[in-house]
């Protein structure tokens, strides 16, 4: 393999601090689903060497793309477990494929429209090392425009839903608070959740808890997710120094067909497993009590997200 491939015209990818043999244990893991998405893919692959200074073992779960990605990411990275799906799986059947594999303490999850900033992903898993009661973290997310993604927000509730429907001058105030929009996203706090555009996740806290669950076929898994490692006692964090660049991809959106049904279908599943559709304010409750109950303080809880709204 030559340093470009000639039929993809798009440059080969070297793995950061020496790519992880089948038989060596990597430092951590990227498990990337792709989706008709060999236009994301050099700028996504290419930003992986300088994301981390430890080895790397890159699993990438293609769900049936018919846009010739496989054989872009085979020549991009020849070194990346590659998993080709005969149709669309969904986000978190494929994402569980992927993290089954994953041989490294540490996997990051990460969306295939993303650029990873140099070093960003070595805080997150930093933060991981150091504090062995966050089970996820994740980065501020910046899009194409420079501004920054609402990407931490308050668990969401129906009301949540039904306020975004309306015109803007009803539900600003509401979705302000939702989306944490009063704090200065450059700093560090625990939160409700980290979208999956970009989440690090402990892998011994996923195999306590379970895989991602794949009767949601495509969002809210990474809600699900979040919340599931709270109710075991785990922390969630944002860190705010941290970036990645996200071209945010919102395939429901302004959207009536299949994928929009099944995202709402996603949604009920959700409400129905956590028990809670309207407020936020038993599941807080449940969220101090598993804290309290493995040792861990709640504080941190009633400063940041956690109360904001009921």
């Amino acid at each position: 393999m030559t340093d470009a491939d000639d039929r993809t015209g798009a440059r080969r990818v070297c793995s950061p601090g020496g790519q992880a043999g089948e038989d060596a244990a990597p430092g951590y893991a990227v498990v990337l689903l792709t989706w008709n998405s060999r236009h994301h893919l050099e700028g996504c692959l290419g930003s992986l060497p300088t994301a981390a200074a430890r080895p790397l073992q890159l699993v990438v779960v293609d769900n049936g793309s018919s846009d010739g990605t496989p054989e872009v990411v085979r020549a991009l990275a020849p070194e990346a477990e590659l998993i080709c799906n005969e149709n669309n799986r969904g986000v978190a059947p494929a994402r569980n494929q992927g993290l089954q594999r994953v041989r490294a303490p540490y996997a990051v999850l990460l969306d295939v429209d993303t650029v990873v900033e140099p070093g960003a992903l070595e805080k997150l898993l930093v933060r991981l090392d150091r504090e062995s009661d966050v089970a996820l973290c994740g980065p501020r997310l910046v899009l194409p425009d420079g501004s920054t993604q609402p990407s931490c927000q308050l668990s969401p509730t129906l009301r949540d839903k039904i306020v975004r429907q309306l015109p803007a001058r009803f539900g600003a105030r509401w979705l302000r608070a939702v989306e944490m929009q009063d704090w200065d996203h450059r700093d560090d706090r625990d939160v409700d959740y980290v979208v999956g555009a970009c989440q690090a996740i402990r892998m011994s806290a996923l195999r306590e808890i379970g895989w991602l669950d794949e009767r949601i076929f495509y969002g809210p898994e990474d809600v699900d997710v979040c919340l599931r490692l709270q109710l075991h006692g785990h922390r969630v964090v944002y860190l705010g120094d941290t970036v990645v660049r996200h071209e945010c991809q919102r395939v429901t959106r302004h959207r009536v067909d299949s994928l929009a049904w099944r995202h709402l279908a996603g949604l009920l599943h959700y409400y129905r497993t956590h028990g809670y559709l309207w407020s936020r304010a038993s599941l807080y409750r449940r969220i101090a009590a598993a804290r309290s109950g493995m040792g861990k303080t709640a504080a941190g809880l009633a400063d940041a997200s956690l109360g904001s709204v009921k």
